[in-house]
C-alpha cells in the first residue's frame, strides 16, 4: 500500500493539472515526434518561442514570481534576451580553476558545521543550498557572501523549489526580501553585474534573482543531492571513488550517470514561431506548444535503462546516448554547462574526503524528500541496520503523507495561477518584443 498510494496520488495530481490547464502540448518524444527526431526538432530555428501563447506558461510564471518576465529562460527571443544571455555568460565565464576553488571552499565551510565525532542525518539538498548560495553570490558580487545574505538567498531558493514540487505554498515575503536587497545594491552602485539601459534597476534585480539566486542555486543543490544520494546507495561506486578520489575520469562518469538516471530538467516547453516539418507524415503548425521530456528521451537509445552503472561511459559515446544533461546547444542550453561539472566535482570530493555516505531513502528524479542521508566521519561508528530500516520505512510513509500535501497544495496553486494569468496578462499589455 505504501508504494501504491503515492503513485495514485501522483496520477490524481496530474489529472488536476490537465483539468485546469487542458491537454495543451505536443509530447516529445511522442506519437508525432519520435526520439530519433528529438534533438533535430529541439534545435530547429522555429522552436524558439518561450512563454507567449502557452497556457502552461502561466503556471511557471506563477512559481517563479517575482519577476518571471525577466527570467532568462522565459524571455522571448530578441534583443532583450540576447542582452540578458550575454550578461549571464560573462558572469559565468571564469576559469575552471576558479570555479573549482569557489565550490571547494564553500563546501568546506558548510561541512565545518557538522560534528566530527558522530554521524549526522542530513537532507542533502538542504546541506548543499548554502554552498551554492555563497558560490553564486561571490560570482555576482565579487566578494565573500556574508551569513545574512546567504540565509536570505537560501530562504528564497528553498521557497521556489518547494513550491515547484507542490510541497508548500509560496511565501512571497521571503522572495521579496531578496528582491529588495538586490535592488538596494544596484541603486547604491555596489552591484558589479547590471543590465544596460533601457533595462531598469528593478528589472536587473529580478534578472539576478531569477538566473542566479533561483535557478542556479536550486539546480546545483538538486544536482548535488542526486549525486551524493546515488553514491550513498551504491556501495561499490562509493568504494571505487574513495580509492581514486583524485581521478577526474572516474568521478565524471559517476556525475554523468547521475544526470542520466536523474536528469535535472523534467519537461521544457517551446512554442513554434513557424511550421516545423518533422517528416513526410507530420508537420507541426506555428503556435504548437512542444513539450520536450528529458527523462523520456534519455530512456531511449543505447542507454535506455534505469540501472545506475557509471562504467557504461567507458564504452559509450555521450553524443550517441541520447544524453542531454544541460539541454540542446542550439536552443538555450544551460549557461552553466561549462562550470557546473567542475563545481560538482569539487563539492563531491570535499564531502567524500570527510564522510562516508549511506542512505536507504527513496530516490526519484523529483526528489521531494530533499535526499535523507547519513554522513559518517572516519572516527565514528556508522548507523546500524535498525536505523537504516527505520529510514527506509519512515521515508516511505512520509512519501505517502507528502503525496496528499502535494495533491492539495498543487491544486490550490494551479487554480491560483490560472486565476492570476501572469504570463497571459503580461503579453496582453506589453507589445511583442
Amino acid at each position: 500500500m505504501s508504494g501504491f498510494l503515492p503513485a495514485l496520488l501522483v496520477r490524481l495530481r496530474e489529472w488536476v493539472f490537465r483539468r485546469v490547464n487542458g491537454e495543451e502540448g505536443v509530447p516529445v518524444p511522442g506519437p508525432q515526434v519520435g526520439a530519433e527526431q528529438f534533438e533535430r526538432v529541439y534545435a530547429h530555428a522555429a522552436a524558439d518561442g518561450r512563454s507567449r501563447g502557452a497556457g502552461i506558461s502561466d503556471l511557471f510564471w506563477y512559481w517563479l514570481a517575482p519577476g518571471p518576465q525577466m527570467h532568462q529562460e522565459h524571455l522571448e527571443p530578441g534583443e532583450r534576451y540576447d542582452t540578458v544571455a550575454r550578461t549571464t555568460r560573462r558572469v559565468l565565464a571564469v576559469p575552471h580553476r576558479r570555479s573549482y576553488e569557489l565550490a571547494e571552499a564553500a563546501t568546506r565551510r558548510a561541512l565545518d558545521r557538522l560534528p566530527t565525532d558522530r554521524y549526522s542525518l542530513v537532507r542533502l539538498r538542504d546541506l548543499m543550498m548554502p554552498v551554492w548560495s555563497e558560490v553564486y553570490y561571490e560570482l555576482v558580487f565579487g566578494e565573500e557572501c556574508p551569513p545574512d545574505a546567504r540565509d536570505m538567498i537560501v530562504a528564497n531558493a528553498d521557497d521556489v523549489v518547494t513550491a515547484l514540487k507542490c510541497c508548500s505554498l509560496r511565501h512571497m515575503d521571503r522572495r521579496d526580501r531578496l528582491t529588495r536587497y538586490l535592488l538596494g545594491r544596484i541603486e547604491a552602485g555596489t552591484a558589479p553585474v547590471t543590465l544596460p539601459p533601457p533595462f531598469t534597476a528593478q528589472e536587473t534585480a529580478w534578472y539576478l534573482q531569477g538566473a542566479f539566486f533561483n535557478t542556479a542555486v536550486v539546480q546545483m543543490s538538486e544536482a548535488m543531492a542526486h549525486l551524493l544520494l546515488a553514491i550513498a546507495q551504491h556501495p561499490h561506486v562509493h568504494g571505487r571513488l574513495a580509492a581514486a578520489l583524485d581521478d577526474d575520469a572516474t568521478l565524471d562518469r559517476v556525475i554523468d550517470e547521475t544526470l542520466r538516471v536523474h536528469p535535472l530538467f523534467g519537461v521544457a516547453h517551446r512554442i513554434t514561431s513557424a511550421p516545423i516539418r518533422v517528416d513526410d507524415r507530420v508537420t507541426l503548425p506555428a503556435g504548437s506548444v512542444l513539450l520536450f521530456n528529458y527523462l523520456a528521451y534519455q530512456r531511449t537509445g543505447p542507454a535506455a535503462d534505469d540501472v545506475f552503472d557509471p562504467d557504461r561511459w567507458l564504452g559509450l559515446e555521450r553524443r550517441e546516448a541520447h544524453f542531454i544533461p544541460f539541454g540542446v546547444t542550439a536552443n538555450r542550453a544551460c549557461p552553466a554547462r561549462g562550470s557546473a561539472p567542475v563545481m560538482l566535482r569539487a563539492a563531491a570530493r570535499e564531502v567524500l574526503r570527510r564522510f562516508a555516505l549511506t542512505s536507504t531513502a527513496g530516490h526519484t528524479r523529483s526528489l521531494p524528500s530533499r535526499g535523507p542521508c547519513y554522513l559518517v566521519p572516519p572516527a565514528a561508528a556508522p548507523p546500524g541496520p535498525a536505523r537504516l530500516r527505520a529510514m527506509r520505512w519512515g521515508d516511505r510513509w512520509a512519501d505517502t503523507g507528502r503525496g496528499v500535501v502535494q495533491l492539495c497544495l498543487g491544486a490550490v496553486m494551479v487554480l491560483d495561477a490560472r486565476r492570476q494569468r501572469l504570463c497571459a496578462t503580461y503579453f496582453e499589455e506589453v507589445p511583442r518584443q
